[in-house]
């Protein structure tokens, strides 16, 4: 049985890209601790997604992130143009899960700009520009209280 169980955490962002066939495929990498005799050892695992999990990959992961993935190892080889023999092997994941809720605000701020964005745009204004009196911060606020407060 060819089955894998890794848990770790990301060590760059997924590269995806679409091959001319029309499939997407996701390369990530993925650090794993072991525990033994009192010392940490390191292991690194090049992850390969296929399909709608490579889209997904692509989309919600980042360094840093830590996954449970499941999957299978699959060894590949080639010969290059001076015919020397290459070998890797990677993890073919079936599952992702995302452990970590680093990552989930980014989304949602993005998911709250594109609608600001779609708002502002169906009532015809440019998200872009702003309006014309300029960026408020807390300190205009307080500073028009006291005037107010010394007025009165």
């Amino acid at each position: 049985m060819n089955r894998v169980l890794l848990t770790g955490r990301l060590t760059r962002d997924p590269e995806m890209r679409s091959l001319s066939s029309g499939k997407n495929v996701t390369n990530f990498s993925l650090a794993t601790n072991e525990y033994r005799g009192g010392e940490e050892r390191t292991e690194y695992h090049t992850v390969v997604t296929w399909d709608r999990l490579a889209e997904i990959c692509g989309q919600y992961l980042g360094k840093g992130q830590l996954v449970a993935l499941e999957g299978r190892l699959q060894t590949r080889r080639w010969e290059d143009d001076r015919k020397v023999k290459h070998y890797r092997t990677e993890v073919v994941a079936s599952s992702v899960e995302m452990l970590s809720g680093r990552r989930k605000k980014d989304y949602a701020a993005e998911a709250a700009a594109e609608a600001l964005e779609t708002q502002a745009g169906v009532m015809g204004m440019d998200p872009v520009e702003g309006d014309e009196f300029g960026p408020l911060s807390a300190e205009d606020d307080i500073a028009e209280t006291d005037e107010e407060l010394v007025a009165v």
